[in-house]
């Protein structure tokens, strides 16, 4: 059974109230990275390549605030901190307007346990605008069983 907005809502913060959905919070963008270098993922361990933030746009006639993407993939970083509370499990989805703007937004399973202010992988397949603190995502919670809760090595991220 998946979980109230506001009950997600508690376990998010900052949350406004235009982010709170009626099965989901909204995730907004903070920052944008584009990956240089590239990653091990072994049996006993993994490596995160180099990455750089991506720069906010600077000409005049854009917003200063946004990130103008070409097509390629990115890493994006939400800008609220989310606690997955026992009992549940997350999952967070791409929010319908990226994919009508030929966009889509990948994530792994979120733990019962895990803190942090996660990531997820945005594929642009045609360039697009976004602005920082844009809702790109929503994340919501299922009622799940579990033996132990996450202690991952992303424990804590971007914190």
């Amino acid at each position: 059974m998946y979980r109230s907005g506001e009950f997600v809502a508690s376990h998010v913060s900052p949350t406004t109230g235009e982010q709170v959905q009626p099965n989901g919070v909204d995730l907004t963008l903070d920052v944008v990275f584009e990956q240089l270098e590239p990653g091990r993922i072994t049996k006993a361990d993994k490596e995160i390549g180099d990455r750089v933030a991506r720069p906010l746009e600077q000409l005049e006639q854009k917003d200063p605030d946004s990130y103008y993407l070409p097509a390629g993939s990115y890493v994006v970083r939400y800008s609220e901190r989310i606690r997955i509370p026992n009992g549940h499990i997350g999952f967070v989805y791409p929010r319908s307007s990226l994919m009508r703007n030929s966009c889509m937004l990948n994530t792994a399973v979120w733990d019962a346990g895990y803190e942090g202010r996660g990531e997820g992988l945005l594929q642009v397949h045609h360039d697009i605008e976004l602005e920082r603190g844009a809702r790109i995502a929503q994340l919501v919670f299922a009622k799940a069983e579990h033996e132990s809760t996450y202690d991952g090595s992303y424990q804590g991220e971007n914190l």
